[in-house]
C-alpha cells in the first residue's frame, strides 16, 4: 500500500498521470524499493528484470523530501541490487531535463533518436554499464541461498532453518503424490 500511496501522490496528483498508465500491470513481476526519511516512507523505485538487463523505473520521492539525498540513495540501492543479481546493464527512461541526474550514475543516452513520449512527457532512453558484484547470485551459489527472500541472500532464511530440523514424518508413505480418483472428487 505504501508503494501505491507514494506513486499516486507523485505521478497521479502532481503530474496528472492517469491511473491505468501509472499502475501498468508490471508490479507483480518487479522488485520494489521503499525509501524512508526519519522512519517515514518517502520514496519508491521499481526494478524489472529482462534477459540481459534490469530496468529501473518509477523513481518517485514525495515533494517534502526532495531536498534530501533519498533519490540518490534509492538509485544506488537499485544499481547494487542489479549488480548482486549479476546484471551488467541497466536500462531506464530519463524524463527530459533529468538526464544529468541519471548521468551521475554513469547513464548514457542510447542515441539521439532514442526518445519516447508518454503520459505527456518526453523521455530519453538511457543505459548504465555495470560490473557484476563479485558475490553475484549464480546457479552455483547454492540452493539455500537461491531460495532465500529476494535481496536477503546473505542471511539464513526460513528454509535454511527447516533443513536443520529432523523430519516429522513418521511414515514415508505420507509424502507421496497420488492420482486423484473419482471417489476423492466426490468427497471434496
Amino acid at each position: 500500500m505504501i508503494t501505491v500511496a507514494i506513486r499516486a501522490a507523485v505521478y497521479m496528483a502532481e503530474q496528472d498521470c492517469p491511473y491505468a498508465e501509472e499502475f501498468d500491470g508490471n508490479d507483480a513481476c518487479a522488485a520494489h524499493f521503499i525509501g524512508f526519511v526519519d522512519g517515514e516512507p518517502a520514496g519508491y523505485i521499481r526494478a524489472r528484470f529482462f534477459k540481459d538487463f534490469v530496468k529501473l523505473e518509477r523513481l518517485a520521492v514525495l515533494k517534502r523530501f526532495r531536498k534530501t539525498t533519498l533519490a540518490f540513495k534509492m538509485v544506488r540501492e537499485g544499481i547494487a541490487f542489479a549488480r548482486r543479481k549479476g546484471f551488467e546493464r541497466i536500462y531506464g527512461h530519463a524524463r527530459e531535463g533529468l538526464e544529468p541526474f541519471w548521468a551521475r550514475f554513469g547513464a548514457k543516452p542510447l542515441g539521439e533518436d532514442r526518445v519516447l513520449e508518454f503520459s505527456d512527457y518526453r523521455y530519453t532512453e538511457m543505459v548504465i554499464e555495470l560490473k557484476p558484484d563479485p558475490k553475484a547470485i549464480t546457479i552455483d551459489s547454492g540452493g539455500h541461498v537461491i531460495i532465500r527472500p529476494e535481496g536477503d541472500w546473505d542471511r539464513p532464511g526460513v528454509l535454511d532453518i527447516s533443513a536443520e530440523r529432523t523430519s516429522s514424518s513418521a511414515n514415508d508413505n505420507e509424502n507421496v503424490v497420488r492420482k486423484r480418483t473419482a471417489t476423492d472428487s466426490n468427497a471434496a
